[in-house]
């Protein structure tokens, strides 16, 4: 898992993403085991980093089971691992960080 974990972030830290962090939430009471949430630089930025992932974790044996895409906000679901690439004002708003954090001590 770790390593997965370490190829996605080594990718969009290639590819300029910002602010990147993982969510080790393998024995919580989660529906993944991990999260890993980036900041885009934009729209075009996102779908970049999105097709950089196909190409760099796809020949490595993942399973992209559902993705969804918008200008802000693009969520990869891995099966075990979800992905959220999101822009700076969505990533603001949501502050999804932040519920990940209290879910993560609280259970």
């Amino acid at each position: 898992m770790n390593e997965r974990i370490q190829r996605i972030i080594k990718t969009l830290d290639d590819k300029k993403a910002m602010d990147i962090e993982s969510f080790d939430l393998k024995d919580k009471d989660y529906f993944v085991d991990a999260v890993i949430i980036a900041t885009t630089m934009g729209q075009k930025h996102g779908f970049a980093l999105l097709d950089e992932l196909k190409k760099k974790l796809k020949p490595a044996g993942e399973e992209f089971l559902f993705i969804d895409e918008s200008d802000d906000w693009t969520v990869i679901d891995l099966g075990d691992i979800l992905i959220h690439l999101m822009s700076e004002e969505y990533r603001a708003k949501y502050q999804l960080e932040e519920f990940l954090k209290e879910f993560n001590k609280n259970k």
